[in-house]
């Protein structure tokens, strides 16, 4: 699907011809880990994140800084990642945090839900190490996009400022998929922020959140056969009434299909 520009400026709330084409870009929106050799130019670049930057932030302060990759600078952040000898479970999180140290509840579930659908696409057995690892570490070459972003934010902002970040990194993935392209968001890159830093300039700063795979789906990989949905919403949504009695939905835990677990 190739959405560029919606020309009907829709001046009635009550209108909604911009739903179906929203609607289609929120659930084609996946984690794509194989791309093309087609390239994207800087044009498209800059036109996605010119579209992504109208994120709302708090006070207008837009605290997002994105870094462009090329291909040869790519192949000098994976070389970087993978000269360092550390395996992604080893690598230290010292700049921040992005999961929590032990994963519980329906959150482990969906989380190793996700590892076994995504292994099982690509026929990696549960107990095949050296393979898990190999294909983590495709992450370190943007899954072969001919583009990848370097996302950071200023260290000394808050957590309000992070959940500015996220709604623009959200429009980046949009902004994309609008225009036929695909993304992965990748914390995987924020550990080794420490040799990443010398090869694309980083102020010190600066905290890298993550990086962006962008380009043209591989659409015969088989890991990009993964489909996932979400959790029912009676899990998340709790209605206020009027009466002023609060209603939880019940607590249990979730049971979830490999298949259809979140992929992001």
């Amino acid at each position: 699907m190739n959405i560029s520009v919606i020309s009907h400026k829709i001046s009635d709330p009550h209108e909604t011809i911009a739903v179906p084409y929203i609607d289609t870009l929120l659930h084609e929106r996946r984690s794509v880990r194989a791309f093309t050799n087609t390239d994207v130019s800087i044009s498209q670049v800059r036109a996605i994140l010119g579209a992504a930057s109208r994120a709302p932030s708090g006070g207008n302060m837009q605290p997002w800084h994105v870094w462009i990759a090329d291909r040869p600078a790519i192949a000098r952040i994976e070389h970087a990642i993978l000269s360092t000898g550390v395996s992604p479970h080893r690598a230290k999180w010292d700049d921040y945090r992005y999961y929590p140290k032990r994963f519980f509840g329906a959150y482990d579930v969906r989380r190793k839900a996700l590892g076994r659908a995504l292994y099982g696409h690509l026929g990696i057995e549960r107990h095949d190490v050296p393979a898990m690892r190999a294909q983590f570490e495709q992450n370190f070459r943007f899954f072969g996009a001919p583009v990848g972003l370097l996302v950071t934010i200023d260290r000394r902002l808050e957590k309000g400022s992070w959940l500015d970040m996220g709604m623009f990194l959200q429009n980046i993935c949009l902004a994309a998929q609008g225009r036929g392209l695909a993304t992965c968001v990748q914390a995987a890159f924020a550990p080794y922020h420490k040799v990443i830093r010398p090869i694309a300039n980083l102020p010190d700063d600066q905290v890298l959140v993550c990086g962006i795979s962008l380009g043209c789906e591989d659409r015969a990989h088989a890991t990009n056969a993964l489909r996932t949905e979400r959790a029912d919403m009676r899990e998340w949504v709790s209605m206020i009434r009027s009466d002023r009695t609060h209603v939880s939905p019940p607590q249990k835990e979730t049971q979830i299909n490999p298949s259809r677990t979140s992929d992001r």
